[in-house]
């Protein structure tokens, strides 16, 4: 009886296990094959895991619109060389990213961050690749 309890005890654990390992697809809310650019000023960097965020002001036709803008994980970011500190409130920046499925929502997928180099203050930083 007890080696049967603990067979199904590890069979258990192995299915929760498993499941652990799933993630999201990003098609139910962008669109993958289409990419936006959009231009603004970094209103707030968040480097976090799953995936980190930019909220970025744009103005366009005199009126600003936050933007959200879903990036890459700590680990990927960190492995292409931007950490917490590399982009500060206040920065310009260019985004290339899948945008939203409802054109009424302001955000994007982020494919690509171009931060151009700012009189000496900020060298320029170009992130590039697919969010995982």
């Amino acid at each position: 009886m007890k080696s049967k309890f603990v067979t199904l005890m590890v069979v258990l654990m192995s299915a929760f296990g498993i499941a652990a390992y799933g993630h999201h697809s990003f098609a139910g809310t962008y669109i993958e094959d289409k990419t936006v650019t959009i231009q603004g000023t970094v209103a707030e960097f968040n480097i976090r895991n799953p995936h980190s965020f930019i909220s970025i002001e744009v103005v366009k036709d005199g009126k600003a619109t936050r933007w959200g803008c879903e990036w890459g994980g700590v680990t990927q970011l960190s492995e292409g060389g931007v950490t917490k500190f590399t982009l500060k409130v206040g920065d310009k920046l260019v985004i290339d990213g899948a945008p939203s499925r409802d054109s009424a929502e302001a955000k994007i997928l982020v494919r690509k961050v171009t931060r151009p180099a700012v009189d000496g203050k900020a060298e320029a930083v170009v992130w590039q690749g697919r969010v995982q």
